[in-house]
């Protein structure tokens, strides 16, 4: 019932939807379905599916799918985030929850590493260690980037703002990112 009331209100003040989606994709779906006209765009974030939950998601072509450091937690995680399209996915952390840990099967494509320190001996200079902070996106763009086999982070990077601005502010979106997603700047794969 309130899941459905945050449709009326989307529809109402035309914003989107940022929803969350854990072990409920048939109940969630459904719900998508019977509403789908009533919000513009929206993100299932934090998404921890199975490959059918992603692809039931994929069906709706206003939602895109948020991944974080739960998204890539497994060996399966990882596969399921192969499966997404780059222009589908929005990455994020979730901060301070959710971040990527040594035993995640994503770490594996992490190159980036932030100073650290435990929250009572805090440094203006370091994260705190054990707190998923907002810098460690680039983690998340690293490990969509290696699952992906795309060798051009930055290039990746761009399209995610652009997928997020077209979501949050469509009608604000940089036309330079446009400009530089149309001009066939290719995004290389690795072999």
């Amino acid at each position: 019932m309130y899941f459905e009331k945050q449709f009326e209100l989307a529809d109402a003040i035309k914003l989107p939807m940022f929803l969350h989606m854990r072990a409920a994709a048939e109940d969630f779906c459904e719900i998508l379905e019977l509403n789908k006209h009533r919000f513009r765009a929206g993100v299932a974030h934090s998404f921890t599916g199975s490959a059918e939950d992603r692809d039931r998601l994929l069906l709706f072509s206003n939602l895109f799918i948020g991944v974080n450091g739960c998204s890539l937690k497994s060996a399966e995680n990882l596969e399921v985030v192969r499966g997404i399209p780059i222009d589908r996915i929005m990455i994020e952390t979730d901060s301070p929850y959710c971040e990527i840990k040594s035993t995640h099967a994503g770490m594996g494509f992490v190159n980036s590493l932030w100073p650290s320190k435990k929250k009572e001996k805090y440094d203006q200079e370091c994260i705190v260690k054990g707190r998923n902070e907002p810098c460690l996106v680039r983690e998340v763009l690293e490990v969509v980037s290696g699952c992906h086999g795309l060798e051009d982070i930055d290039h990746l990077s761009e399209i995610f703002y652009h997928n997020t601005c077209r979501v949050f502010f469509p009608h604000d979106l940089d036309s330079a990112a446009d400009a530089l997603l149309a001009s066939g700047h290719d995004t290389k794969r690795s072999n």
